[in-house]
């Protein structure tokens, strides 16, 4: 049943496309028992930042002794990495369950007239079945994409809103200036009920405080003042989007939350694919826009020891062309895989990535989707960049192989630029250690 499940959902968006309305959604909810209704949920919306938040909350409040349930998209390699239970992907008898009740619902809707639920529609709607089901003290409850009009803003009554970081991503659907993407993302703050968001972006500020105050939502700012500094991260950005996890609960008063418990939490959290370290000098990262470019280059720069600077002579500056230091007197290059999807910035991302860092080699991956960028275009895009070496692969494995063959013990390799990219190297790195 597992698999069968599993195909299903796989070939859901080859048959349908349509987006429901919220208001199609909450009827199927409503079909389903609305179980949402049960739940305290905790919204997070955003443009980066939000998987993190997501599992700074879920280990705090575990830390706490609470039960939990989070929500979270994309899923890297197995789709039940979406159905977060204590933070890890819930039991098979639950998502089967879960799965099956949703399916016989849009049976019934569809012979009624609905339009066939998207795929994130079906995983929210199996989502809240699921806790609904279990009944966790928590859900923390991700959005797919914007806030406004996302599947999840069907939330009428969620406890408490977040919003991390805001930067230019999505503008086809969002909008291309800040406001505007600001304004979607703002669109989950409900009346009267508190949004903690991040104060970094003084346009995105000033949009999400207007609609705090116009549906009388208390909302607290939190800025790079405020960063959490108690554990050492993977990444700074990071202290940032514990920060906004630690307010949200001190709002919430939720009891046995204080700070001992927050720091234990936040030291045991480990965040996939974001900055994370899968074998000796070799990290993953899930960065996939401009917002998010910015953010691995200022935690690579921190790996490194060196100050943050802006262009190639600020990098040459300090010595780094060609032989990535670690702060620690070893000598080595720095190397990239790298592979974007169509819909995104790459150029700038590209740009970014070869101004601000040493970059002696990338590897670009065609990775197995749709949207992908070709292979090509980025690999030219990479050597009018300046890049001195650039190789392009048919396949995330074939680009993997030959980036591990081409580092040497002391060069850093960073996997970045897609999430698609991440999850099929996990899924390599997977089959490499069961060979």
């Amino acid at each position: 049943m597992r698999e069968h499940a599993g195909d299903y959902l796989e070939q859901i968006p080859l048959w349908t496309r349509k987006k429901n309305t919220l208001e199609q959604v909450g009827d199927f909810l409503r079909e389903l028992g609305s179980p949402e209704r049960r739940l305290k949920i905790i919204h997070v919306a955003g443009t980066n930042g939000k998987g993190s938040v997501c599992a700074d909350l879920t280990a705090i409040l575990m830390e706490a002794g609470y039960q939990v349930g989070t929500f979270v998209s994309p899923h890297l390699i197995d789709v039940k990495e979406r159905f977060l239970w204590n933070g890890s992907p819930v039991e098979e008898k639950s998502f089967e369950e879960s799965f099956e009740k949703v399916r016989a619902v849009t049976e019934r809707m569809v012979a009624a007239g609905y339009s066939h639920p998207t795929f994130f529609e079906f995983v929210f709607l199996m989502a809240m079945v699921l806790y609904g089901r279990m009944q966790p003290d928590y859900v923390i409850l991700e959005t797919g994409l914007g806030g406004r009009l996302d599947t999840t803003n069907v939330i009428a009554n969620p406890i408490a809103c977040i919003i991390t970081s805001i930067s230019l991503d999505h503008t086809m659907y969002l909008g291309d200036t800040i406001p505007q993407i600001a304004g979607e993302k703002a669109g989950i703050i409900k009346p009267q009920i508190p949004v903690i968001y991040d104060d970094n972006q003084p346009e995105a500020s000033a949009v999400i405080a207007a609609k705090a105050d116009k549906l009388h939502a208390p909302a607290y700012a939190v800025g790079e003042a405020d960063s959490y500094r108690q554990v050492s991260f993977a990444a700074p950005y990071q202290a940032m989007n514990a920060a906004l996890a630690v307010k949200a609960l001190e709002v919430l008063k939720v009891p046995g939350v204080d700070a001992d418990v927050c720091r234990r939490g936040l030291s045991k959290v480990h965040w996939q694919g974001r900055m994370e370290q899968v074998g000796k000098n070799l990290w993953l990262d899930g960065a996939h826009n401009p917002g998010g470019i910015r953010a691995f280059i200022r935690a690579v720069k921190a790996q490194l020891g060196v100050e943050e600077s802006r262009g190639e002579a600020g990098v040459q500056a300090h010595g780094m062309r060609g032989e990535a230091g670690a702060g620690d007197g070893k000598a080595g290059r720095l190397q990239l895989v790298f592979a974007a999807v169509s819909d995104k910035d790459y150029g700038e991302m590209i740009g970014m990535l070869c101004r601000e860092l040493p970059v002696s080699r990338v590897t670009v991956a065609q990775v197995d989707s749709a949207r992908a960028t070709d292979r090509n275009i980025l690999m030219e895009q990479f050597r009018r960049a300046g890049c001195p070496v650039v190789e392009a692969y048919e396949s995330a494995a074939e680009a993997m192989d030959a980036a591990l063959h081409a580092k040497g013990e002391e060069d850093r390799l960073y996997v970045v630029g897609s999430l698609y990219l991440i999850g099929e190297i996990k899924g390599y790195l997977r089959d490499r250690e069961g060979r």
